[in-house]
């Protein structure tokens, strides 16, 4: 199951639950984006050839971050570009996510083992803005 996290009409994020299964290639970010997720179903034998990478110089403005939950329960808090708390999901063991815009904050539900992939260099003092959480009674878990 893929589900798209939006405010408005501008995408949050993009979870790709641990059940989904598609029978070919699919990139469920348009070429624009960033950081590029995609999903891939190859029968034994299939091969790719090989390729390296060309040099492309880029301009990257947002950093974009893609979680993998190899172990245990986390729940996203997804907030607007304001700092104003939208609603919550739950991700469990397999799920993987891109945020590409908008706050997130997290809390692990459960012991949790996490892949995190995102643009680099990462600038110390300049990457992110914290900011207070949600408190508990305010939670929507949709």
């Amino acid at each position: 199951m893929i589900e798209k996290i939006k405010n408005k009409q501008k995408l949050l994020s993009i979870i790709i639950r641990a059940n989904y299964k598609s029978e070919n290639i699919e990139f469920f970010t348009p070429s624009d984006f960033s950081q590029q997720l995609g999903y891939m179903n190859r029968p034994k034998g299939y091969k790719i050839a090989p390729h390296h990478h060309n040099k492309v110089k880029r301009e990257i403005v947002t950093t974009d971050e893609t979680l993998i939950i190899k172990s245990g329960k986390v729940r996203i808090d997804f907030y607007d570009e304001k700092k104003k708390y939208l609603m919550s999901k739950i991700l469990n063991k397999g799920d993987v996510i891109l945020l590409v815009n908008g706050g997130h904050g997290f809390e692990m539900l459960e012991k949790t083992e996490m892949i995190e992939v995102k643009q680099g260099p990462y600038i110390d003092g300049k990457d992110k803005t914290r900011f207070d959480p949600v408190i508990k009674k305010k939670l929507k878990i949709k």
